[in-house]
C-alpha cells in the first residue's frame, strides 16, 4: 500500500486495555492523559498508511477521550459534526484493528457512518449538520420519556453556515437539554484561554452556581417587568464580559468557556459538570484547540495537514504520485486567471473551499476579485446572483455535492431571474476515498430541469479550457460545467481558448453500427469501447455530446437514425443527460422503429469509498461494461475479448 518504508506501530499500553469506551471509564485521571498521548500516536500511525483527514483529528484527541469518559456512550448521542475528525473516536469505539483500512475499499469510512457503528448515531460527512440532528434526538427523547445526554461536537468553520444557527435559535426556543461543544481551533471567536478561564468555566458550570442563578431568576420575576429585564441583562452581560459568550446567550444557551481542549484537568471537570446540568436548557461549551496538535510537520504546516496522502511518520513527507498531467482543478483556475485578465468583470466566489476548488491561486492573483463567504453556499449563490444583476460576470466555483445546499437559491434567485451566474462544478462523479456523501452524482438530474439553464462537461481538460472561455461568454442566462476528481488526460492545453457554438457536439469516430455518445471524461472509455468492438468486427460511431443542455438535437437525431445501436454514457444519477436523450427521440418518434437506445447512468444505489477506478467498475460506467451494452443490445454474447 505504501511505497515508503513502514513506520513501526508505536507502543500503547494503556490504549490497548481500551476495547470499548466503558473501559476508559475506569482510567484515572493520570491514565487519561497518557492514553491521550498514544491514541496520538496511533492516529498519526494509521493515517500514515491511509492517508486521510489528519489535523482535524489530531486536534480533538483529548476532548475525544474525555466525552467517551464522561458520557455514557453509545446511550449518550455523540454527534461529531463533518465527521473528518473522528478517527480518535473510532479508534476507541471497536474499530480499532480496522484503522488501517480508512478510506479503502471495503474499509472504514472517512466520516461517522451509522451502519458502521452504534457509536455513530448520525452519518456526517457535510458541516454544520450537527446541532440540528442533535436537537432532533433530544426532542424525540422527551416526547419518548427517556433519559439521555445528546452532545454535538462542531468546528468553529463549520458555525459559519447558516444550518448551525438555525439549530441554535430553535434549540433555544425549545429549552430541550442539548449540549453543544464548540470546537475552536482558528481562534476565530476565543480570546486566550488559561487558568482563569477554566476556573470560571469550573464555577460557570456548576450545580451549585445554576442553582443560585435559577433562584435568582426566579426571585427578579417577582419584581416589576423593567427591574426583571435589567437584571436578566446584568447578569448575561457580566457572564458576556468574562467569556465572551454573549451572542450564544441571545439564542437561549448557557455559554460556558472557553477552555483549553487539550488540558484533561481542564475538561473532565467542566464537562462533568455540564453532564449533571440536568434540569438546564441547551448549555454551550466552548474549547480551544490547536489543528494537528502534538504532531510537529502538522503544527508547522500552514494547512496543519488538514487532508494527506500516505506519509512517512519520521519526517512527514507524504507520497508524491509520479509526474502527470494537471488536475481539471488546476485547469480551471488557470483558465479562469485567463479569462479574467482579459475581462475586469469576472470575479470568483467560493464557500470555504479555496485551495479544493483553485481558487487559491486566482485569489492570488486577484485578492480583489476573489470572495470566499464561508460554509454558505445558500448565500454564495445569491451573493452572486446580485453581482450579476450589476453587470459583473460571477464565476461560483462549489463542488457538485455542495453545490445541493444551495439549491433554492440556484432555482429561486438565479433561473427564474435568468441570470448569468456561472456554476463550476468540481467533484462531479465518483470522488474515491470520500465516497458517497462527496460524489458529485446528482447535478445533471437538478439542474438539468431548469429552465434556461447552460450545462457543460468536457471530455478532457483541453475542453474544460474551451468550456470556462464559453461561460464567460454567456451573459443572457445561468451556466454551469461540471469536471471530475483528479488528473486530466495529458492533451495539450490551447494557447489561445475557443468559444464553443452552445449545444452543440462533436463526433471523434465514424462507424456504422453502433453508437456511442458520451458525456464528459467517459468519453476516454467510449473510445476504447469502440476499439474493443471493432475486435468483434462492429464498426462504433463516438461523440463527445459536450452540453447536457441543450442537447444537440441534430446529432442525436442523426446517431439514432444511422446506427442499429445508440448508446448514451454519463457519469451522473439516473435521470440527467440520458433522459433528456431518451425524451427527445420517443418525441421524435425515432424510438418507435428499430434504434435500440441503451443509457448508461450511474446505478440507482450509493457507491462506497474505493479508488475511483473500481467505483467505475462497480457503477459498470468503464470500457468493457459500454462494450458489454453494446453486445448485448446488439444479442451477441460478451466474452473475454471485451479489453478491462
Amino acid at each position: 500500500m505504501n511505497d515508503q518504508p513502514m513506520t513501526p506501530r508505536p507502543l500503547t499500553p494503556h490504549l490497548d486495555r481500551v476495547r470499548m469506551p466503558a473501559d476508559l471509564r475506569n482510567f484515572s485521571p493520570e491514565q487519561l492523559k497518557v492514553l491521550a498521548e498514544e491514541l496520538r500516536a496511533e492516529t498519526i500511525s494509521a493515517v500514515s498508511v491511509t492517508g486521510g483527514h489528519l489535523g482535524a483529528s489530531l486536534g480533538v484527541v483529548e476532548l475525544t477521550v474525555a466525552l467517551h469518559a464522561v458520557f455514557e456512550t453509545p446511550q449518550d448521542r455523540l454527534i461529531w459534526d463533518v465527521g473528518h475528525q473522528a478517527y480518535p473516536h473510532k479508534i476507541l469505539t471497536g474499530r480499532r484493528e480496522r484503522i488501517r483500512t480508512l478510506r479503502q475499499g471495503g474499509g472504514l469510512s472517512g466520516f461517522t457512518r451509522r451502519s458502521e457503528s452504534p457509536y455513530d448515531p448520525f452519518g456526517t460527512a457535510h458541516s454544520s449538520t450537527s446541532i440540528s440532528a442533535g436537537l432532533g434526538m433530544a426532542v424525540a427523547r422527551d416526547l419518548k420519556g427517556e433519559q439521555r445526554h445528546v452532545i454535538a461536537v462542531i468546528g468553529d468553520g463549520a458555525m459559519s453556515a447558516g444550518m448551525a444557527y438555525e439549530a441554535m435559535n430553535n434549540a433555544g426556543a425549545l429549552h430541550s437539554r442539548l449540549i453543544v461543544i464548540l470546537n475552536d481551533n482558528d481562534m476565530s471567536i476565543a480570546p486566550p484561554v488559561g487558568a482563569m478561564s477554566a476556573y470560571l468555566s469550573r464555577l460557570l458550570s456548576s450545580r451549585s452556581f445554576l442553582s443560585l442563578r435559577d433562584l435568582a431568576a426566579r426571585m427578579a420575576r417577582r419584581f416589576p417587568k423593567g427591574i426583571e429585564r435589567t437584571a436578566r441583562r446584568a447578569e448575561e452581560f457580566a457572564r458576556g464580559i468574562l467569556t465572551g459568550g454573549t451572542l450564544f446567550e441571545e439564542m437561549g444557551f448557557y455559554y460556558v468557556g472557553p477552555i483549553d481542549g487539550h488540558n484533561l484537568d481542564h475538561l473532565l471537570p467542566v464537562l462533568r459538570n455540564v453532564r449533571e446540568a440536568e434540569e438546564h436548557g441547551p448549555i454551550l461549551l466552548h474549547v480551544i484547540t490547536q489543528k494537528g496538535r502534538g504532531y510537529a510537520p502538522a503544527e508547522a504546516a500552514a494547512d496543519k495537514l488538514h487532508a494527506v496522502s500516505r506519509f512517512n511518520v519520521v519526517t512527514g513527507e507524504q507520497a508524491k504520485a509520479p509526474p502527470g498531467p494537471p488536475t481539471y482543478t488546476k485547469v480551471f483556475a488557470d483558465a479562469l486567471i485567463g479569462e479574467a485578465e482579459k475581462d475586469s468583470g469576472i470575479v470568483a466566489i467560493t464557500a470555504a473551499m479555496p485551495s479544493g476548488t483553485g481558487l487559491d491561486r486566482f485569489q492570488k492573483r486577484f485578492p480583489e476579485r476573489t470572495f470566499d463567504v464561508g460554509i454558505a453556499e445558500q448565500h454564495a449563490v445569491t451573493f452572486a446572483a446580485g453581482m450579476a444583476t450589476e453587470g459583473m460576470k460571477p464565476f461560483c466555483a462549489i463542488y457538485s455535492t455542495f453545490l445541493q445546499r444551495g439549491y433554492d437559491q440556484v432555482v429561486h434567485d438565479v433561473a427564474i431571474q435568468s441570470l448569468p451566474v456561472r456554476f463550476a462544478m468540481d467533484r462531479a462523479g465518483l470522488v474515491g476515498a470520500d465516497g458517497a456523501t462527496h460524489a458529485g452524482s446528482f447535478d445533471l438530474a437538478y439542474l438539468g430541469c431548469l429552465p434556461g439553464m447552460v450545462i457543460m462537461a468536457p471530455s478532457d481538460e483541453a475542453e474544460l479550457v474551451h468550456m470556462v472561455a464559453t461561460a464567460a461568454a454567456i451573459d443572457d442566462r445561468p451556466s454551469a460545467l461540471r469536471y471530475p476528481r483528479g488528473e486530466g488526460t495529458g492533451v495539450q492545453l490551447p494557447e489561445k481558448p475557443q468559444i464553443l457554438p452552445i449545444g452543440r457536439g462533436r463526433i471523434l469516430r465514424e462507424g456504422t453500427s453502433i453508437a456511442i455518445l458520451s458525456l464528459g471524461t467517459r468519453l476516454a472509455d467510449a473510445l476504447a469501447a469502440a476499439e474493443d468492438l471493432a475486435a468483434h468486427g462492429l464498426s462504433a460511431t463516438v461523440a463527445d455530446a459536450r452540453f447536457a443542455k441543450p442537447i444537440d438535437t441534430d446529432l442525436v437525431e442523426r446517431l439514432a437514425r444511422e446506427h442499429e445501436v445508440l448508446i448514451t454514457v454519463e457519469e451522473a444519477a439516473i435521470g440527467g443527460f440520458s433522459a433528456a436523450i431518451a425524451h427527445h427521440l420517443a418525441h421524435k418518434g425515432l424510438l418507435d422503429h428499430g434504434t435500440r437506445f441503451r443509457p448508461m447512468t450511474l446505478p440507482d444505489r450509493f457507491i462506497d469509498h474505493d479508488t475511483q477506478k473500481n467505483q467505475l467498475a462497480q457503477a459498470g460506467l468503464d470500457a468493457r461494461a459500454i462494450t458489454q451494452t453494446a453486445l448485448q443490445a446488439l444479442g451477441q454474447q460478451t466474452g473475454k475479448a471485451a479489453r478491462a
